[in-house]
């Protein structure tokens, strides 16, 4: 007889992943499937939400294929902010703005800034208006494709729009509105209508509803589409780092989580609300909690840049070299602002920066460099999430970076902080998976997903890495004016 089990999808940067998991967190299959978002200029990305529902529809078929299994609930999740856009009918108006990866909305910024103050958006939205927000995204339309944005009415993100092509439900998680500075008021926990209709003049913005709520139940036209029985519900869904969070149990006060994929996330849960121009303040995906969170704009990124110049090598034989250079990477440091950075630089022009280059390094040492930088770029949020008031307490790791042991060994060692690595580090779409089966059984993240192991600091790293680290810090400013100019010129 076959088994219930849920299915969790998660639309990420770089591909999309899709679990099945039994009621018990038994992790019965995954699938992945590939993409690559467009780059129509410099510093803009953007992907088709076609994309988004082809690639859950193959990953629904992939996974229940062997028929032993009957799917019960569906959690989705997926990057964010983003920026997708609709006529009244729910057709897509153009590809989705991705989030701070694309950069184009600095000159929205600084309007939207002038027109409502700097310090009333921190106070009223948690956060400073950045290119990770989604309202100036939605300002750049509106101001650069002005016919195009005449007919928009809906805002979606990845998430909701899988909800909305699964349960015909128009809807976003409060996490996802808090992320849309300045629409959203976190204090008052609802859309500031007032800013709203400012920014983002006659845009119809959704309902809000909590993450781990049902936004609906399976449609039978999506049935058709993806091979699930019609009449199961699905999550209202969120931004997949704090879907990461939550499969591997990291929203209780005092924790952080550490998000390792194409970017890095970082995640602080706070028992009250706390803002800092450097980073940002949210509502968390759970009712009731509050985050201060962080996010480098690229970590894996720059891997996978490396791992492509060097013709013929692969993720495992480079970390193997990577560890063999050892702590330092034989005088190589590496600034990893390879698209901007986030926080807590905050600065869409930065560049990467590649200092102490000699003709005796080699693919080891700069991989290992790419890796630390990592490392660095952690120890600087964390000082900076400090610096604003949070109290970390306990550090969990989780996605694709945590399958090896260098790269979590590295950031513990840099940072100064014991990492927890649970048994199941698939990450978002396993969240999705949790929040699905909770809607059907009363289950915890502790018992489906326990702790397998704590990664230490090593104390014999730390001054190499202390002295490198205030090399890093410096790095920037020294160079900025001319990383600066270059931006200015691979922007023409």
């Amino acid at each position: 007889m076959p088994r219930n089990a849920v299915i969790g999808v998660d639309i990420g940067t770089s591909s999309s992943k899709g679990v099945l998991v039994g009621l018990d967190g038994t992790l019965i299959r995954s699938a992945v499937r590939e993409h690559t978002p467009d780059r129509p200029g410099p510093g803009r990305f953007e992907m088709d939400a076609s994309v988004w529902w082809r690639e859950f529809g193959e990953l629904s078929r992939e996974l229940t294929a062997a028929g032993d299994t009957t799917v019960v609930a569906v959690g989705v999740s997926g990057m964010g902010p983003c920026v997708l856009l609709t006529d009244e009918h729910d057709t897509p108006l153009r590809p989705a703005v991705l989030y701070g990866v694309d950069t184009r909305s600095v000159a929205q910024i600084r309007r939207i800034e002038k027109e409502l103050g700097a310090d009333a958006i921190i106070a009223r939205g948690g956060s400073a208006l950045t290119t990770q927000a989604a309202g100036p995204k939605i300002a750049w339309i509106a101001e650069e494709e002005p016919g195009l944005y005449a007919r928009a009415r809906r805002l979606y993100m990845p998430s909701s729009w899988l909800v909305r092509k699964l349960a015909g439900a128009y809807v976003l998680d409060h996490h996802s509105a808090s992320q849309c500075t300045p629409l959203y008021d976190t204090h008052a926990g609802d859309w500031y209508a007032p800013w709203a209709e400012q920014v983002a003049p006659g845009i119809d913005l959704p309902p809000l509803r909590w993450s781990g709520e049902a936004a609906g139940v399976l449609t039978a036209e999506a049935a058709r589409e993806t091979g699930l029985p019609a009449g199961i519900p699905v999550t209202t869904g969120t931004v997949d780092a704090w879907a990461e969070a939550l499969s591997v149990g990291a929203q209780h006060t005092g924790d952080l989580m550490l998000m390792y994929g194409t970017t890095m996330f970082l995640i602080h849960t706070v028992p009250e609300p706390l803002t800092s121009p450097s980073l940002w303040g949210t509502v968390g995906a759970l009712p009731g909690t509050r985050n201060l969170a962080g996010g480098m704009a690229t970590s894996g990124a720059v891997t996978n840049w490396l791992r492509d110049l060097f013709t013929g090598a692969d993720h495992t034989e480079l970390t193997r070299l990577a560890a063999e250079s050892g702590p330092g990477a034989n005088g190589l440091l590496l600034l990893p602002y390879f698209s901007g950075e986030r926080t807590p630089v905050m600065d869409p022009h930065a560049r990467g920066v590649i200092a102490g280059l000699t003709l005796s390094h080699t693919r080891g040492d700069l991989y290992r460099a790419a890796l630390e930088a990592t490392g660095f770029g952690v120890r600087h949020n964390i000082e900076t999430i400090e610096a604003a008031g949070g109290d970390i307490r306990r550090v969990v790791a989780v996605g694709g970076g945590t399958q090896g042991p260098l790269w979590t060994r590295i950031v513990s060692d840099i940072a100064g902080r014991p990492q927890e690595l649970r048994t199941v580090t698939i990450g978002a779409s396993y969240g999705g998976a949790l929040l699905a089966a909770q809607l059907v059984a009363d289950v915890s993240i502790d018992d489906w997903n326990p702790v397998r192991e704590t990664v230490t600091p090593r104390t014999e790293s730390a001054a190499r890495y202390d002295e490198l680290y205030a090399l890093y810090r410096r790095l920037y400013p020294d160079t900025m004016a001319t990383v600066h100019a270059l931006a200015a010129v691979q922007d023409r």
